[in-house]
């Protein structure tokens, strides 16, 4: 997998849900996958971006990561492989294929870790696991995600969440459309690009028989 840098902007987050937008932060997964998280700064950018926390915590761990630079990494490596984790969780769930026990087995340990320092708290009518930002670290990220991430699992509506048929993509996303027919992670984008390569090949095909 290519590791590129990237500037993250409102169209990376199309998933419909946070777990969703974190494992889409590899792209070209169908063809020549190109991971964006390129550093432990970009992931405090996806975070930041992607409403997982505020400007203000993503400062503080920013400051910790310069000041711990190998455990910054270490926590990057960690949040890679619980994206790629998940990425094989949620595609076994979608294709009706058996779940790999190894990825399972991350995002149980991934959980575990997070829910040895967290907390109970009530929050939005119903309790919820809140991680202690100061006990989590520089794993943070990882721990808020790996909380949405299973609740996520445990509900997922297999109808509506959807692998993007569009070309250099393969992102996860929920349809929340009101037909329900939806096969692109946006239209704008993979909808639109999709759309275009039918037109090329069917004028190719028009002038072809002229």
């Amino acid at each position: 997998m290519q590791i590129v840098a990237h500037d993250f902007e409102p169209d990376d987050f199309v998933g419909g849900h946070v777990a969703l937008d974190f494992t889409n932060t590899v792209t070209s997964r169908d063809t020549s996958p190109c991971d964006w998280l390129d550093s432990y700064s970009r992931l405090l950018e996806w975070a930041r971006k992607g409403g997982v926390f505020d400007a203000a915590r993503a400062a503080k761990l920013e400051a910790s990561a310069d000041r711990a630079p190998r455990e910054a990494a270490a926590s990057l490596g960690r949040a890679r492989k619980l994206r790629e984790s998940l990425h094989d969780v949620f595609v076994s769930l979608l294709d009706g294929s058996e779940t790999p026990a190894v990825a399972l087995a991350e995002v149980e340990g991934a959980w575990k870790r997070a829910t040895s320092r967290a907390h109970l708290a009530a929050r939005d009518r119903s309790i919820q696991f809140q991680p202690d930002p100061e006990t989590s670290g520089l794993d943070l990220p990882l721990d808020l995600v790996v909380f949405a991430a299973v609740d996520l699992l445990g509900e997922i509506d297999t109808d509506r969440t959807r692998v993007c048929r569009g070309n250099h993509c393969g992102w996860l996303f929920i349809d929340s459309s009101k037909g329900g027919r939806r096969v692109w992670c946006d239209m704008a984008t993979c909808g639109n690009t999709a759309k275009s390569a039918r037109f090329a090949r069917a004028e190719k095909r028009r002038r072809r028989k002229a």
